[in-house]
């Protein structure tokens, strides 16, 4: 039997250099967590756009992160993964005193979805 692919997204282009990221994120729509945000109408929950510059962060850096704080999240506009395939995503990082400061922004076309500014810290085990 074939394995579903359940990930929410994929990273089709990945481009990191002199503290910036930009990668191109194919959305799935088939993903289970549509199921229930919202059943009929789905739409990529906040929490996970949060968790998507996460990932694409780690990806990029290569190193296990945690989020330390989030000073600024803003949720501006909805991507619906049945009109949205492709969004894009925008950090600017530095390191300051052991942590990871972002700026960040995923956005579909010209419009703005999501913005952060926050601090990872490299991840460290759950007790």
């Amino acid at each position: 039997m074939p394995q579903k692919n359940d990930a929410l997204f994929s990273i089709s282009k990945l481009a990191h250099q002199d503290g910036c990221i930009n990668a191109m994120l194919d959305i799935n729509k088939d993903c289970d967590i549509f199921n229930g945000h919202f059943p009929g109408q789905p739409v990529v929950p906040g929490a996970c756009m949060l968790q998507i510059v996460k990932e694409v962060l780690e990806a990029a850096l290569n190193v296990s992160l945690r989020l330390k704080k989030a000073d600024h999240l803003k949720f501006m506009a909805m991507i619906d993964p049945g009109s949205t395939q492709t969004v894009e995503l925008d950090i600017a990082y530095k390191f300051i005193e052991g942590d990871i400061h972002v700026a960040a922004k995923l956005m579909n076309g010209d419009v703005v979805c999501f913005k952060l500014q926050g601090s990872f810290v490299t991840g460290m085990p759950y007790f």
